[in-house]
Protein backbone atom coordinates (compact mmCIF):
# COMPACT_ATOMS: atom_id res chain seq x y z
CA UNK A 1 0.00 0.00 0.00
CA UNK A 2 0.98 3.62 -0.42
CA UNK A 3 1.08 4.62 3.21
CA UNK A 4 0.96 8.42 2.74
CA UNK A 5 -2.34 8.41 0.80
CA UNK A 6 -4.04 5.76 2.92
CA UNK A 7 -2.79 7.31 6.16
CA UNK A 8 -4.11 10.72 5.17
CA UNK A 9 -7.51 9.18 4.46
CA UNK A 10 -7.36 6.86 7.48
CA UNK A 11 -8.15 3.82 5.34
CA UNK A 12 -7.52 0.30 6.59
CA UNK A 13 -7.88 -1.18 3.10
CA UNK A 14 -6.94 0.40 -0.26
CA UNK A 15 -10.45 0.21 -1.70
CA UNK A 16 -12.60 3.10 -2.94
CA UNK A 17 -16.23 2.46 -3.87
CA UNK A 18 -16.93 4.26 -7.12
CA UNK A 19 -19.43 7.15 -6.91
CA UNK A 20 -22.00 5.67 -9.27
CA UNK A 21 -24.85 8.13 -9.78
CA UNK A 22 -28.14 6.26 -9.65
CA UNK A 23 -26.56 3.19 -8.03
CA UNK A 24 -24.49 4.33 -5.06
CA UNK A 25 -26.52 5.22 -1.98
CA UNK A 26 -25.84 6.62 1.50
CA UNK A 27 -26.17 3.07 2.84
CA UNK A 28 -23.58 1.73 0.40
CA UNK A 29 -21.10 4.55 0.99
CA UNK A 30 -21.46 4.25 4.76
CA UNK A 31 -20.99 0.48 4.72
CA UNK A 32 -17.77 0.75 2.70
CA UNK A 33 -16.36 3.48 4.94
CA UNK A 34 -17.30 1.53 8.07
CA UNK A 35 -15.44 -1.47 6.64
CA UNK A 36 -12.19 0.49 6.30
CA UNK A 37 -12.49 1.69 2.70
CA UNK A 38 -13.59 4.98 1.18
CA UNK A 39 -17.30 5.22 0.50
CA UNK A 40 -18.42 7.61 -2.24
CA UNK A 41 -21.50 9.60 -3.19
CA UNK A 42 -22.06 10.70 -6.77
CA UNK A 43 -23.45 14.24 -6.49
CA UNK A 44 -23.08 15.24 -10.12
CA UNK A 45 -26.80 14.78 -10.86
CA UNK A 46 -27.96 16.40 -7.62
CA UNK A 47 -29.11 19.88 -6.77
CA UNK A 48 -27.51 21.50 -3.74
CA UNK A 49 -30.58 20.60 -1.67
CA UNK A 50 -30.49 16.98 -2.82
CA UNK A 51 -26.75 16.77 -2.20
CA UNK A 52 -27.16 18.08 1.33
CA UNK A 53 -29.81 15.47 2.08
CA UNK A 54 -27.61 12.65 0.73
CA UNK A 55 -24.63 13.84 2.75
CA UNK A 56 -26.62 14.13 5.96
CA UNK A 57 -28.16 10.68 5.48
CA UNK A 58 -24.74 9.11 4.90
CA UNK A 59 -23.22 10.77 7.93
CA UNK A 60 -25.98 9.40 10.11
CA UNK A 61 -24.54 5.95 9.40
CA UNK A 62 -20.78 6.52 9.42
CA UNK A 63 -18.12 8.71 10.95
CA UNK A 64 -15.61 7.39 8.44
CA UNK A 65 -14.06 9.27 5.53
CA UNK A 66 -16.25 10.00 2.51
CA UNK A 67 -15.70 11.00 -1.10
CA UNK A 68 -18.12 13.37 -2.83
CA UNK A 69 -17.90 13.30 -6.62
CA UNK A 70 -18.78 16.14 -9.02
CA UNK A 71 -19.00 16.46 -12.81
CA UNK A 72 -16.72 19.03 -14.46
CA UNK A 73 -17.99 18.70 -18.01
CA UNK A 74 -17.99 21.61 -20.41
CA UNK A 75 -21.40 23.24 -19.98
CA UNK A 76 -23.71 22.06 -22.75
CA UNK A 77 -24.44 24.21 -25.77
CA UNK A 78 -28.03 24.20 -27.03
CA UNK A 79 -28.17 23.36 -30.74
CA UNK A 80 -31.84 23.69 -31.70
CA UNK A 81 -31.55 22.34 -35.25
CA UNK A 82 -29.38 19.35 -34.32
CA UNK A 83 -31.51 18.58 -31.28
CA UNK A 84 -34.72 18.71 -33.31
CA UNK A 85 -33.18 16.26 -35.78
CA UNK A 86 -32.15 13.97 -32.91
CA UNK A 87 -35.63 13.99 -31.41
CA UNK A 88 -37.16 13.29 -34.84
CA UNK A 89 -34.80 10.34 -35.20
CA UNK A 90 -35.98 9.00 -31.84
CA UNK A 91 -39.69 9.56 -32.53
CA UNK A 92 -40.31 6.07 -34.04
CA UNK A 93 -38.74 4.49 -30.93
CA UNK A 94 -41.07 6.47 -28.68
CA UNK A 95 -43.91 5.44 -30.97
CA UNK A 96 -43.25 1.78 -30.21
CA UNK A 97 -44.37 2.57 -26.66
CA UNK A 98 -47.26 4.86 -27.61
CA UNK A 99 -45.33 7.94 -26.50
CA UNK A 100 -43.82 11.05 -28.03
CA UNK A 101 -40.36 12.52 -27.54
CA UNK A 102 -40.00 15.71 -25.47
CA UNK A 103 -40.60 18.97 -27.32
CA UNK A 104 -37.10 20.18 -26.43
CA UNK A 105 -34.04 19.06 -24.50
CA UNK A 106 -32.81 20.33 -21.14
CA UNK A 107 -29.41 20.45 -19.45
CA UNK A 108 -30.46 18.11 -16.68
CA UNK A 109 -27.10 17.98 -14.86
CA UNK A 110 -25.31 21.21 -14.00
CA UNK A 111 -21.52 21.23 -14.33
CA UNK A 112 -19.56 21.93 -11.15
CA UNK A 113 -17.72 24.51 -13.23
CA UNK A 114 -19.43 27.72 -12.19
CA UNK A 115 -21.65 26.10 -9.53
CA UNK A 116 -20.64 28.24 -6.57
CA UNK A 117 -23.59 27.06 -4.48
CA UNK A 118 -22.36 23.46 -4.67
CA UNK A 119 -18.84 24.64 -3.89
CA UNK A 120 -20.11 26.45 -0.80
CA UNK A 121 -21.85 23.26 0.37
CA UNK A 122 -18.66 21.23 -0.02
CA UNK A 123 -16.59 23.82 1.83
CA UNK A 124 -19.15 23.76 4.63
CA UNK A 125 -19.27 19.94 4.78
CA UNK A 126 -15.47 19.47 4.54
CA UNK A 127 -15.46 15.87 3.24
CA UNK A 128 -12.23 13.87 3.36
CA UNK A 129 -12.20 13.70 -0.45
CA UNK A 130 -13.76 15.61 -3.32
CA UNK A 131 -13.32 13.92 -6.70
CA UNK A 132 -13.97 15.17 -10.21
CA UNK A 133 -15.08 13.50 -13.44
CA UNK A 134 -15.00 14.79 -17.05
CA UNK A 135 -12.39 17.43 -16.30
CA UNK A 136 -10.97 19.82 -13.75
CA UNK A 137 -12.63 22.35 -11.43
CA UNK A 138 -11.77 26.06 -11.65
CA UNK A 139 -8.76 27.37 -9.76
CA UNK A 140 -10.79 29.17 -7.11
CA UNK A 141 -12.63 25.92 -6.29
CA UNK A 142 -9.35 24.05 -5.87
CA UNK A 143 -8.09 26.73 -3.51
CA UNK A 144 -11.29 26.81 -1.45
CA UNK A 145 -11.54 23.04 -1.11
CA UNK A 146 -7.91 22.66 -0.12
CA UNK A 147 -8.33 25.38 2.49
CA UNK A 148 -11.27 23.34 3.81
CA UNK A 149 -8.93 20.36 4.23
CA UNK A 150 -10.26 18.23 1.39
CA UNK A 151 -8.04 15.89 -0.60
CA UNK A 152 -8.73 16.42 -4.31
CA UNK A 153 -8.80 13.60 -6.85
CA UNK A 154 -9.50 13.71 -10.59
CA UNK A 155 -10.28 10.89 -13.03
CA UNK A 156 -7.83 10.77 -15.95
CA UNK A 157 -7.63 8.49 -18.97
CA UNK A 158 -4.33 9.58 -20.52
CA UNK A 159 -0.91 10.98 -19.68
CA UNK A 160 -1.87 14.41 -21.01
CA UNK A 161 -4.89 14.59 -18.71
CA UNK A 162 -2.77 13.41 -15.79
CA UNK A 163 -0.24 16.17 -16.41
CA UNK A 164 -3.00 18.78 -16.55
CA UNK A 165 -4.50 17.45 -13.32
CA UNK A 166 -1.14 17.53 -11.54
CA UNK A 167 -0.55 21.11 -12.68
CA UNK A 168 -4.03 22.08 -11.43
CA UNK A 169 -3.19 20.95 -7.90
CA UNK A 170 -4.84 17.55 -7.64
CA UNK A 171 -3.58 15.40 -4.76
CA UNK A 172 -4.14 12.01 -6.45
CA UNK A 173 -5.40 10.62 -9.75
CA UNK A 174 -7.90 7.93 -10.68
CA UNK A 175 -6.39 6.10 -13.65
CA UNK A 176 -9.55 4.95 -15.43
CA UNK A 177 -8.99 2.21 -17.97
CA UNK A 178 -11.16 1.51 -21.00
CA UNK A 179 -12.59 -1.56 -19.21
CA UNK A 180 -14.39 0.61 -16.66
CA UNK A 181 -18.15 0.78 -16.48
CA UNK A 182 -20.13 3.98 -16.69
CA UNK A 183 -18.99 7.23 -18.19
CA UNK A 184 -15.47 7.70 -19.42
CA UNK A 185 -13.74 10.44 -17.46
CA UNK A 186 -12.04 11.76 -20.58
CA UNK A 187 -11.78 15.55 -20.52
CA UNK A 188 -12.53 15.79 -24.25
CA UNK A 189 -14.02 12.68 -25.91
CA UNK A 190 -12.39 13.69 -29.19
CA UNK A 191 -9.00 12.88 -27.61
CA UNK A 192 -9.96 9.41 -26.32
CA UNK A 193 -6.92 7.10 -26.12
CA UNK A 194 -8.77 3.87 -25.19
CA UNK A 195 -5.93 2.90 -22.86
CA UNK A 196 -6.65 -0.13 -20.70
CA UNK A 197 -6.22 0.02 -16.94
CA UNK A 198 -2.84 -1.68 -16.61
CA UNK A 199 -1.01 0.11 -19.45
CA UNK A 200 -2.41 3.45 -18.24
CA UNK A 201 -1.38 2.68 -14.68
CA UNK A 202 2.17 1.76 -15.67
CA UNK A 203 2.52 4.79 -17.91
CA UNK A 204 1.37 7.20 -15.23
CA UNK A 205 3.45 5.54 -12.53
CA UNK A 206 6.56 6.32 -14.57
CA UNK A 207 5.63 9.87 -15.57
CA UNK A 208 3.50 11.47 -12.85
CA UNK A 209 4.57 12.08 -9.25
CA UNK A 210 1.12 11.69 -7.69
CA UNK A 211 -0.58 8.74 -5.96
CA UNK A 212 -2.60 6.67 -8.42
CA UNK A 213 -5.92 4.91 -7.94
CA UNK A 214 -6.56 2.20 -10.52
CA UNK A 215 -10.08 1.83 -11.93
CA UNK A 216 -11.54 -0.46 -14.57
CA UNK A 217 -12.19 -4.21 -14.56
CA UNK A 218 -11.07 -4.78 -10.94
CA UNK A 219 -13.43 -7.23 -9.28
CA UNK A 220 -11.50 -9.26 -6.70
CA UNK A 221 -8.45 -9.38 -4.47
CA UNK A 222 -6.21 -10.73 -7.21
CA UNK A 223 -7.03 -7.69 -9.33
CA UNK A 224 -6.37 -5.38 -6.40
CA UNK A 225 -3.02 -7.04 -5.72
CA UNK A 226 -1.99 -6.76 -9.38
CA UNK A 227 -2.81 -3.05 -9.53
CA UNK A 228 -0.92 -2.31 -6.32
CA UNK A 229 2.08 -4.22 -7.66
CA UNK A 230 2.01 -2.11 -10.82
CA UNK A 231 2.09 1.23 -9.05
CA UNK A 232 -1.37 1.98 -7.68
CA UNK A 233 -1.80 3.32 -4.16
CA UNK A 234 -5.41 2.12 -4.08
CA UNK A 235 -8.15 0.84 -6.39
CA UNK A 236 -11.64 2.05 -7.22
CA UNK A 237 -14.35 -0.57 -7.72
CA UNK A 238 -17.81 0.16 -9.09
CA UNK A 239 -19.35 -2.82 -10.86
CA UNK A 240 -18.21 -5.06 -8.01
CA UNK A 241 -20.63 -3.26 -5.65
CA UNK A 242 -23.73 -3.17 -7.88
CA UNK A 243 -25.13 -6.47 -6.61
CA UNK A 244 -24.80 -5.42 -2.96
CA UNK A 245 -28.23 -5.03 -1.34
CA UNK A 246 -27.28 -1.46 -0.37
CA UNK A 247 -27.05 -0.36 -4.02
CA UNK A 248 -30.03 1.21 -5.79
CA UNK A 249 -29.77 -1.12 -8.81
CA UNK A 250 -32.96 -2.86 -9.87
CA UNK A 251 -33.35 -6.63 -9.62
CA UNK A 252 -33.19 -6.89 -13.42
CA UNK A 253 -29.98 -4.88 -13.51
CA UNK A 254 -28.36 -7.06 -10.83
CA UNK A 255 -29.31 -10.24 -12.65
CA UNK A 256 -28.18 -8.94 -16.04
CA UNK A 257 -24.65 -8.42 -14.73
CA UNK A 258 -24.13 -12.15 -14.32
CA UNK A 259 -26.27 -13.24 -17.27
CA UNK A 260 -25.27 -13.41 -20.94
CA UNK A 261 -25.34 -9.63 -21.36
CA UNK A 262 -22.68 -9.27 -18.67
CA UNK A 263 -20.19 -10.73 -21.14
CA UNK A 264 -21.02 -8.12 -23.79
CA UNK A 265 -20.53 -4.62 -22.44
CA UNK A 266 -20.15 -1.87 -25.00
CA UNK A 267 -19.38 1.84 -25.14
CA UNK A 268 -21.66 4.42 -26.73
CA UNK A 269 -22.11 8.19 -26.60
CA UNK A 270 -25.68 8.00 -27.88
CA UNK A 271 -27.23 7.51 -24.44
CA UNK A 272 -26.00 10.69 -22.78
CA UNK A 273 -23.81 12.58 -25.23
CA UNK A 274 -20.59 11.24 -23.71
CA UNK A 275 -18.97 7.80 -24.12
CA UNK A 276 -19.99 5.32 -21.44
CA UNK A 277 -19.79 1.53 -21.01
CA UNK A 278 -22.80 -0.58 -20.12
CA UNK A 279 -24.71 -3.79 -20.70
CA UNK A 280 -25.67 -3.88 -24.35
CA UNK A 281 -29.36 -3.48 -25.19
CA UNK A 282 -31.27 -1.32 -27.65
CA UNK A 283 -29.53 1.80 -26.34
CA UNK A 284 -26.48 0.49 -28.18
CA UNK A 285 -28.18 -0.72 -31.36
CA UNK A 286 -31.21 1.51 -32.00
CA UNK A 287 -30.00 4.98 -31.07
CA UNK A 288 -28.07 6.87 -33.71
CA UNK A 289 -24.32 7.26 -33.52
CA UNK A 290 -24.05 10.62 -35.28
CA UNK A 291 -25.51 14.06 -34.70
CA UNK A 292 -25.73 13.42 -30.94
CA UNK A 293 -26.56 16.50 -28.81
CA UNK A 294 -24.21 17.68 -26.08
CA UNK A 295 -24.00 15.93 -22.72
CA UNK A 296 -26.25 15.91 -20.76
CA UNK A 297 -28.93 17.23 -23.13
CA UNK A 298 -28.88 13.96 -25.07
CA UNK A 299 -29.42 12.15 -21.77
CA UNK A 300 -32.69 14.04 -21.29
CA UNK A 301 -34.06 12.40 -24.43
CA UNK A 302 -32.84 8.92 -23.50
CA UNK A 303 -34.29 9.12 -19.99
CA UNK A 304 -37.65 10.01 -21.49
CA UNK A 305 -37.41 7.04 -23.86
CA UNK A 306 -36.40 4.68 -21.06
CA UNK A 307 -39.35 5.88 -18.98
CA UNK A 308 -41.75 5.38 -21.89
CA UNK A 309 -40.49 1.83 -22.39
CA UNK A 310 -40.64 1.07 -18.66
CA UNK A 311 -44.25 2.26 -18.53
CA UNK A 312 -45.04 -0.50 -21.03
CA UNK A 313 -43.09 -3.12 -19.07
CA UNK A 314 -39.97 -3.05 -21.26
CA UNK A 315 -36.37 -2.63 -20.12
CA UNK A 316 -35.09 -2.45 -23.71
CA UNK A 317 -33.77 1.06 -23.08
CA UNK A 318 -32.85 0.70 -19.40
CA UNK A 319 -29.45 2.21 -18.66
CA UNK A 320 -27.32 -0.43 -16.95
CA UNK A 321 -23.74 0.78 -16.70
CA UNK A 322 -21.16 -1.94 -16.09
CA UNK A 323 -17.50 -2.69 -16.65
CA UNK A 324 -15.96 -5.64 -18.45
CA UNK A 325 -15.67 -7.59 -15.19
CA UNK A 326 -19.47 -7.67 -14.78
CA UNK A 327 -19.85 -11.48 -14.71
CA UNK A 328 -17.59 -11.58 -11.64
CA UNK A 329 -19.91 -9.40 -9.54
CA UNK A 330 -20.93 -11.06 -6.27
CA UNK A 331 -24.22 -10.77 -4.42
CA UNK A 332 -23.01 -9.90 -0.93
CA UNK A 333 -23.73 -7.17 1.60
CA UNK A 334 -21.16 -4.40 1.18
CA UNK A 335 -19.49 -5.04 4.54
CA UNK A 336 -19.13 -8.73 3.74
CA UNK A 337 -17.84 -8.00 0.25
CA UNK A 338 -15.23 -5.68 1.74
CA UNK A 339 -14.11 -8.47 4.07
CA UNK A 340 -13.87 -10.93 1.19
CA UNK A 341 -11.91 -8.46 -0.96
CA UNK A 342 -9.50 -7.76 1.87
CA UNK A 343 -8.88 -11.46 2.51
CA UNK A 344 -8.32 -12.09 -1.19
CA UNK A 345 -6.01 -9.10 -1.50
CA UNK A 346 -3.96 -10.23 1.49
CA UNK A 347 -3.87 -13.80 0.21
CA UNK A 348 -5.68 -15.16 3.26
CA UNK A 349 -8.02 -18.17 3.11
Amino acid sequence: MSEPLLARLNLAVPIIQAPMVGVSTPALAAAVSNAGGLGSLGLGASTVQQARALIEETRRHTAGPLNFNLFCHRPAVAQPVLEAQWLAQLAPLFGEFEASPPAELREIYRSFIGDDAMLALLVEQRPAVVSFHFGLPPEHAVTALKQAGCLLICTVTSLEEAEWAAAAGMDALIAQGYEAGGHRGTFDPATETQLATLPLLRLLSQRVALPLIAAGGIMDGAGIRACLALGASAVQLGTAFIRCPESAASAAYRQALVGPRGHHTQITAAISGRPARGLANRNFSSLGQAGIPDYPRAYDAQKALAAAAAAKGSDAFAVQWAGQGAPLARELPAAELMQVLEREWRGEP
